[in-house]
This record gives C-alpha cells, sequence and structure tokens, in this order.
C-alpha cells in the first residue's frame, strides 16, 4: 500500500496539491549580444536546411526524399533501400556519439542552440514579442480581464502559430511525400489519410510543445536532463556564476549614502533570472533545467558594462576552472582529456568507416530465390533443371543492362535469356531456368553462384551464392 492510500485509511487528510510544484508562468525578457546572435545564426541556419532541402532538386528528383510508398530513401546521389538498414543504424550511433562528445566538451550546447524545442520557441516567442510586447507588457496582458484588444492580440499570436506549425507540418510530410505532389493534393483536397493525420499530427504537436509546454518539455519530459550528469565532469564548459566575485550581492548606493559592507559585483538586479527561458536562478548553481542558452550571460554582461565592472561574471567555463582559477588556455587544455580523446576517436573511426563504405558500396543488389514447389526436373533435352527466381535491385542514378551468368558445376548454364535491363533506381524479379547434366557433382544439394554484370561498368558486378539441386 502506497503512503497516500496508507493515510487515506488512517482518516489522514491528503492535500494533493502539495504533492506537486505550482506551474510558473515564465515571461522570458529578450536580450542582445553575442551568444544571442550565435543562438539566432543557428536557428536561421536549421530551418533554412529543413524548410529549404525538400525543394531542391537532384538528377531531376528532389534530393532528400524518404519515399515510404516506394520503399526507396534517396539522399542526393544516393538511393537506399530496406537492406541498407544497417546505415541507418550507424547514422544513429554517429548522432549518439557526436552527442556524447558535445556534452563532454560543451554540456548542453545541443539544447541550447540546435534542439527543435529551442529553435521553435525560440521562434514562437519572437513572434509573441512582436504582437503583445516585452516582458512587462506580457505580463500585464495576461493579467487583464478578456476585452477586445486583447482578444486581438491572442488571435493574431495564435493564428501566426499555427501557421507556422502548419507549414512545418507540411514540410516535415514533404519529406516523405514529394513535396511538389503533396502542395498539389493539398490544393485539390487530394490528400491520402496519412499524410493529412501526420500534417495535423506534427503542426499540433509543434503548437502545443512551442507554444505552451516551452521550459516544462525541458524540465519534465526531455530525458536528456536527467542522464546529463553523467557526461559531465570537473572539465565540462557550463554556464558559471562566478560566486567569489559575485558575493556578496547587492545594489549600488548612491553618492554621498552612508558606507556599508563591500559588496561584490552582483548588483542583484535580477536580470538574469528574467532573460532565462526556463526561469531559474545561475547564481544558485548548475541545475538540470539550464539548457546552456547562455541568454543569462549577454544580460549580465550589458549590467557589467553599465556598472563598470569587468564582464564575465556569468561565463562559460568549468568547475575546475572556477575552483583553480585557470587562464582561458589552461582551461582549453582541459578540453583535451581522455574522456573525449576517447570519444572522438570513436567518431572519427566510424564516419572515416562509414564514408568508405558509401564510396565503394556496389550499386546493385541481387536475391536469389529457388522454386521450392519443385526442386528439380527433367528438361527436355534430358539434363537436370533447377528454376530461380532473381531479384535485381539497381540502386545507381542510370539505368542499366545486366549480363547474367552461372558457375560452380561443369557445364552448368542459364537456358533462355541471360541479360536483363533494370531502370535507374528501380528494380525488376524474372524466373530463370538453369540446366546441368544429371551426373555433374552431388546427389543433393550442390553450391552454385550468380554472377550480375552490368554491361556498361564492369565494376558494377555482384556474386550471390545459392544451390542447384541434383536428384
Amino acid at each position: 500500500m502506497d503512503q497516500a492510500a496508507a493515510s487515506k485509511a488512517k482518516g489522514i487528510p491528503i492535500n494533493v496539491d502539495g504533492l506537486y510544484e505550482k506551474h510558473r508562468t515564465v515571461y522570458a525578457r529578450s536580450t542582445t549580444g553575442t551568444f544571442n546572435s550565435w543562438r539566432w545564426a543557428m536557428v536561421c541556419f536549421t530551418q533554412a536546411l529543413f524548410y529549404g532541402l525538400c525543394w531542391l532538386e537532384w538528377g531531376g528528383r528532389q534530393a532528400v526524399l524518404f519515399h515510404i510508398e516506394e520503399r526507396r530513401f534517396y539522399v542526393f546521389g544516393m538511393v537506399f533501400w530496406p537492406q541498407d538498414v544497417i546505415y541507418l543504424a550507424i547514422l544513429l550511433v554517429i548522432s549518439a556519439y557526436a552527442l556524447f562528445l558535445v556534452t563532454a566538451v560543451g554540456g548542453r550546447l545541443f539544447c541550447g542552440y540546435a534542439c527543435p524545442q529551442t529553435v521553435y520557441t525560440e521562434i514562437l516567442m519572437w513572434i509573441e514579442r512582436k504582437i503583445e510586447g516585452e516582458r512587462p507588457a506580457r505580463m500585464k496582458l495576461d493579467a487583464q480581464p478578456m476585452n477586445p484588444r486583447k482578444f486581438r492580440l491572442k488571435f493574431i499570436k495564435h493564428a501566426l502559430w499555427l501557421l507556422i506549425a502548419l507549414w512545418t507540418g507540411i514540410t516535415f510530410v514533404g519529406y516523405f511525400t514529394p513535396i511538389r505532389e503533396l502542395l498539389p493534393a493539398i490544393a485539390g483536397f487530394a490528400l491520402g489519410p496519412w499524410e493529412t493525420f501526420w500534417i495535423l499530427f506534427y503542426a499540433a504537436f509543434l503548437y502545443m510543445m512551442a507554444g505552451f509546454l516551452r521550459e516544462q518539455v525541458c524540465k519534465y519530459m526531455c530525458p536528456y536532463a536527467r542522464f546529463q550528469g553523467v557526461m559531465f565532469d570537473p572539465d565540462t564548459l557550463i554556464i558559471s556564476y562566478d560566486t567569489e566575485r559575485g558575493e556578496p550581492r547587492g545594489a549600488r548606493r548612491k553618492a554621498g549614502a552612508a558606507k556599508s559592507a563591500p559588496l561584490g559585483d552582483c548588483v542583484d538586479c535580477s536580470i538574469c533570472v528574467q532573460v532565462c527561458p526556463t526561469g531559474i536562478d545561475i547564481r544558485n548553481g548548475l541545475q538540470l533545467e539550464c539548457i546552456a542558452c547562455a541568454a543569462c550571460i549577454d544580460a549580465c554582461d550589458q549590467v557589467m558594462d553599465k556598472v563598470g565592472s569587468a564582464r564575465g561574471l556569468i561565463r562559460y567555463s568549468t568547475e575546475n576552472a572556477m575552483a583553480q582559477h585557470y587562464t582561458a588556455r589552461q582551461m582549453a587544455g582541459h578540453l583535451l582529456r581522455p574522456r573525449t580523446l576517447l570519444y572522438a576517436s570513436v567518431l572519427v573511426a566510424i564516419i572515416v568507416a562509414t564514408t568508405w563504405s558509401l564510396l565503394h558500396r556496389v550499386p546493385l543488389k541481387v536475391d536469389v530465390l529457388r522454386d521450392r514447389s519443385t526442386l528439380s526436373r527433367e528438361a527436355d533435352d534430358g539434363r537436370t533443371e533447377n528454376v530461380f527466381s532473381l531479384h535485381i535491385s539497381n540502386t545507381d542514378e542510370a539505368a542499366h543492362r545486366y549480363a547474367v551468368g552461372v558457375s560452380g558445376l561443369e557445364g552448368i548454364e542459364i537456358a533462355g535469356e541471360q541479360s536483363v535491363e533494370v531502370p535507374a533506381a528501380a528494380s525488376k524479379t524474372f524466373l530463370l531456368s538453369v540446366r546441368a547434366e544429371p551426373g555433374v557433382g552431388k546427389k543433393g544439394s550442390n553450391v552454385v553462384y550468380f554472377e550480375v554484370r552490368a554491361d556498361d561498368d564492369p565494376q558494377i558486378a555482384v556474386r550471390e551464392k545459392t544451390s542447384f539441386f541434383q536428384p
């Protein structure tokens, strides 16, 4: 029996509201500065890539297209088939090691600059600020009862949010259904059920996550914040508040005021808290809610400029650097340590091996299936005949005619057509009759090989093993 049930059984009243932290709406204040510029540069780069890549053409087709219906993935000049799922696994491994490396070196840089939740929250918050105003104006507007002005501003904001969400959903589906076919289908109300579902689902998901949940996704839903501690060490770059320099904090007294105890550089203006998109106070130390966006650094540097103090009261630093007062050069030297070198070495090795594999990948796949209804039969000429189904997949961007041969038994040959033409990025299945003299080989299964070679390019060749049955 859990604690709540036990308390209820004993007649003890339970305050359910006290079991959970009450949600506070975070009204993030805008800021400017070096890191804010970097953050917006990443927003522009990632969204230009996402919204624009699906419109890029390559060889008369969409450059990047994951065509589920055709069971083919097109990535520029490469065509991937279901048999190439190993490359998807490798991509996931590369992504994982890249995340480990970035986290070990710079903490949650991905969260602060490239995470889709951060990027779309930044875009929707920018629209919110343009329509409803800065932090005080938004707080005042939300505190008002509904009136014509408030309704108008909220309606415009949510309409723009929904437009962005819908276009993002359309773009997402445009990577799985050709985008130039998708838009006419939308205009003609001819969308299929799955395209309709995923456009609306993705749009609703973005609208809810970036428009309403925002920092709650980072605090409660994202697992990354929970396991980042095992990837951090004392030499990991994090957003750090210089306690020795900043404390004791307090507002500066005017000239002529009574003297008081000396104060640190922190003027306790709380602007670092106001600009934080997750609403935390970085002066309390590293917290799992911190996404390393560095908005507090930009804000604090501006305050330090105004009061005439040196920048860097809040800065990117490491636990060891803060404790042992490392110089920038010493701190950079500690970034190259066994942990990061191991991650980097494994990552580079996987990337090099994958690149070599892709460059030397033969754009031809052959599957051989024997006719299981009849293991063997006697042909008209008295020889033993086995029937095979040959499935040839041309993964190249050009059509090829392939010559098909068989070897492995003396005098074995193909009866009938020995070549087949397959269009670019297509496949073809056809039946082959293979004959051999009855006395050749052993009774039962004999190993034979099918050789498939492109007539116009001898380098495109595949040899597949199968068995020839002698009665």
